[in-house]
């Protein structure tokens, strides 16, 4: 009875059923209801999100969706953002892009992070989408100005160019000016990253004849008196991103800022602020009221000063900012604050032997005592204690993120000299929600028995200078049902708990391993036993099979695909694929 109802939907009103259904996992959990359902939703899909470029074949992937609009694609894997992974590993996007031309010559949107790159690819986006409106580009490389040039000369309909955290190779900053005069429907612009100067002439006529511009973010470059007179040109920004903060001593520089700032009535979300000087903060004042993001991860300013910027931001939801904040400046955010939901907190000198700053975790505690809608942490400290980990968790219920960084590595509880794994232990035990965690200071196996037993949600874990034995990854890999990736580093994790929990492997999307306990012999029986992961080795030292079998190996990064080992490895990446593993041995 119910296949012949499902079968008597005419296809485009399924269609339009499903245009409600918006994320990927629902929308892959529909396509497999039956064969009707499965070509109604592989023609209807216009977006598709994929996490690890390596997992499938670009031709596949437009194989089974044709009329996709808007592609998102993940390239190395997150460890990149701390200098792990070896330059030249890979992660290109070009022969994404040229499968993409000859198949979407409508594709709409481009979304990458953590890929190569070049102006040759992006030569080939500006020519071939003729209705191009989307290029955001997210800790990517590979690519300069030129490339950049192409895409605002030949991208008529661009609304949104981003790139954020990108290494742009700066040759020119007149590239602004090939956005054609009559290019009007930029609605988000974010060149915070360049560092060099821009032609601020051709960002003030792009900026003035860009009605819908919400988002601009521009670089350290551009100093305060010409922010003025962008602000003057874009009253409509929802968003802004400050250049330096700064600027040459004029007695009328805040007053004019100041005016700048109050005309801009629709302002939410404020970022920049290099080398900010602390007496023209003021000027931002009038805007306070209706702030709902504060970014100052790049503002060196004084814990005063942070203190009353903070107290005057009642909506605040989400604030991103250096440890001069200090306690201090935490206790007055969790007064003011209740709508926070988000909260990072930065090291201003994380190599530094003694602290300058007084941050530790009352601050933390102040502010889950009084932000009662905080879901998400990033907190970076140098002392840590059990209790204080036990109040956060009774306060915050609802935390979804919980990542705690204490900057010097296997540091104990500061108060009883502990390992925290009970600290921890209530952290997963009471936030039922939590999907991201990372964890550091001293920890036993015992905290990753606490993390298997009840982090039944975790999608991703981050683990650093860790554990005791195998037992500590046999307990996540074995109890954590919901896990999609796990990173781990210098740890004691071998052999014995990769092997035995290698069918949890083809369930998530990666595992990555470096300075562990794994040999080069669980490596070649991992990818014969487990054919659709791509096992591979990384080590800069030469060829595995060069040293004894029982060696660890340096790198391991293991990932679920469909397309088999990948083309473009470097000459330090082996994959121990069945074929590959009988050879080397």
């Amino acid at each position: 009875m119910f296949k012949r109802m499902t079968l008597s939907f005419p296809e485009d009103v399924l269609e339009h059923v499903f245009s409600f259904i918006t994320t990927e996992q629902d929308r892959n959990s529909i396509s497999v209801v039956c064969k009707s359902w499965y070509e109604v939703e592989r023609w209807c899909r216009r977006k598709i999100f994929i996490g690890n470029c390596y997992a499938v074949g670009p031709r596949m992937v437009m194989d089974r969706f044709p009329e996709v609009r808007s592609i998102e694609l993940k390239g190395k894997p997150h460890f990149a953002d701390f200098n792990l992974v070896p330059d030249g590993w890979g992660g290109y996007v070009q022969p994404w892009i040229v499968e993409m031309a000859k198949a979407y010559p409508w594709l709409e949107e481009l979304r990458l992070k953590r890929m190569v790159i070049t102006d040759e690819s992006l030569e080939l986006i500006a020519k071939s989408f003729k209705n191009f409106k989307v290029l955001v580009l997210s800790s990517c490389e590979g690519f300069s100005t030129d490339g950049l040039a192409a895409i605002a000369a030949n991208c008529r309909n661009l609304k949104e160019l981003d790139l954020h955290e990108s290494e742009v190779d700066d040759l020119s900053g007149h590239w602004l000016s090939d956005f054609p005069d009559a290019c009007t429907s930029l609605v988000s612009l974010n060149i915070s990253c360049l560092s060099s100067e821009v032609s601020f002439s051709s960002l003030e006529r792009l900026v003035a004849r860009s009605p819908n511009l919400k988002t601009l973010r521009v670089n350290r470059a551009i100093p305060i008196d010409r922010l003025v007179s962008l602000l003057r040109r874009a009253p409509q920004l929802v968003e802004l991103g400050s250049g330096a903060f700064s600027a040459d001593e004029r007695p009328d520089i805040v007053s004019e800022l100041d005016e700048a700032f109050s005309a801009c009535k629709d302002l939410k979300r404020l970022s920049g602020f290099w080398d900010v000087v602390p007496a023209y903060l003021p000027a931002i004042y009038s805007v306070c009221s209706r702030l709902t993001t504060l970014n100052l991860s790049y503002a060196t300013v004084p814990s005063p000063d942070l203190t009353k910027l903070v107290s005057q931001c009642p909506k605040l939801q989400r604030l991103l900012v250096l440890d001069y904040i200090e306690d201090s400046g935490l206790e007055a955010l969790s007064a003011s604050c209740k709508d926070l939901v988000e909260l990072r907190v930065f090291p201003s000198d994380p190599f530094g032997i003694e602290p300058h700053v007084s941050l530790t975790e009352r601050g933390l505690v102040s502010v889950s005592e009084g932000c009662p809608k905080l879901q998400s942490v990033l907190y970076f400290c140098r002392q840590m204690s059990n209790a204080a980990l036990l109040t956060i968790a009774r306060n915050c219920p609802n935390f979804t993120r919980f990542r705690l960084c204490i900057i010097e590595p296997r540091t104990p509880d500061y108060l009883t000299l502990e390992p925290l794994d009970v600290g921890f232990g209530a952290i997963v035990e009471n936030c039922k929600d939590l999907q991201r965690l990372s964890l550091s200071g001293l920890l036993t196996d015992r905290v990753f028995e606490y993390i298997g037993n009840y982090a039944k949600k975790l999608e991703m874990l981050s683990i650093a200078f860790a554990g005791d034995s195998d037992l500590g990854l046999h307990h996540v890999l074995s109890g954590c049902e919901s896990l999609r990736k796990l990173e781990i580093r210098d740890c004691p994790f071998g052999d014995k708990a990769l092997l035995a929990n290698a069918a949890k492997l083809e369930t998530m999307r990666s595992l990555w391993m470096s300075n562990c306990s794994v040999s080069y012999e669980a490596c070649k029986l991992l990818g014969q036993k487990m054919p659709r992961l791509n096992v591979e080795v990384i080590d800069e030292r030469g060829p595995p099979d060069s040293r004894p079998e029982s060696s660890p190996v340096e790198k391991l990064y293991i990932y679920r695909t469909v397309a088999g080992p990948r083309t473009d490895m470097p000459n330090f990446i082996w994959n121990m694929d069945e074929e590959s593993a009988m050879r080397l041995t």
